[in-house]
């Protein structure tokens, strides 16, 4: 059972910077992928950032993409994610996932084995 400490969601004005945080713990050896979502209501959770662990990649949704940055944490198994120039359409909750075995599916919810419960984010204009 994998669990999640994930932490940063507020509420901020247009233009503002946030950083997320999440750590997992329960897996004797690293996540093999993890990666932020985001859902509103009535919505399906969008991809936001993932991070190949072995390999220190990247990925980015469109919507994000120049604006956020997510990064391995010292801690083994913690992700960041930099939240720069933050707009009202930000606005979700914003859900940390980790996967321990390969997939090509990072930037969809399929590649994902465990969820944490989410912090929300809220962006005023």
């Amino acid at each position: 059972q994998v669990q999640f400490i994930e932490s940063g969601g507020v509420s901020v004005q247009a233009g503002a910077s946030l950083r997320l945080s999440c750590e997992t713990s329960g897996r004797t050896f690293n996540n093999y992928v993890m990666g932020w979502f985001r859902q509103t209501p009535g919505k399906e959770r969008e991809f936001v950032a993932g991070l190949i662990w072995s390999r220190n990649t990247t990925y980015y949704g469109d919507a994000v993409w120049g604006r956020f940055s997510i990064s391995r944490g010292n801690a083994r198994n913690t992700v960041y994610l930099q939240m720069n120039s933050l707009k009202p359409e930000d606005t979700a909750v914003y859900i940390c996932a980790a996967a321990g075995k390969p997939t090509l599916y990072y930037q969809s919810t399929e590649g994902y084995d465990d969820w944490g419960q989410g912090t929300q984010v809220t962006v005023s204009s």
